[in-house]
């Protein structure tokens, strides 16, 4: 098994780990009522997806 010969510094860890954070989502506008919904999904809100509605809302 490999086993590293010398100790990485705190710099060289630091740097290797830049990528590892968590992104925040992106987030897109529902056309229909105008509340934020994640890209590619059915709105939580109204039940729209691309115009259409996909869930029935109990109002």
């Amino acid at each position: 098994m490999a086993v590293p010969k010398k100790r990485k510094s705190k710099s060289k860890r630091n740097m290797r780990r830049s990528h590892d954070h968590v992104k925040m989502p992106s987030l897109s506008v529902c056309p229909q009522c105008h509340e934020p919904v994640l890209p590619h999904r059915v709105c939580q809100e109204c039940g729209t997806y691309r115009g259409r509605t996909i869930l029935k809302s109990e109002d």
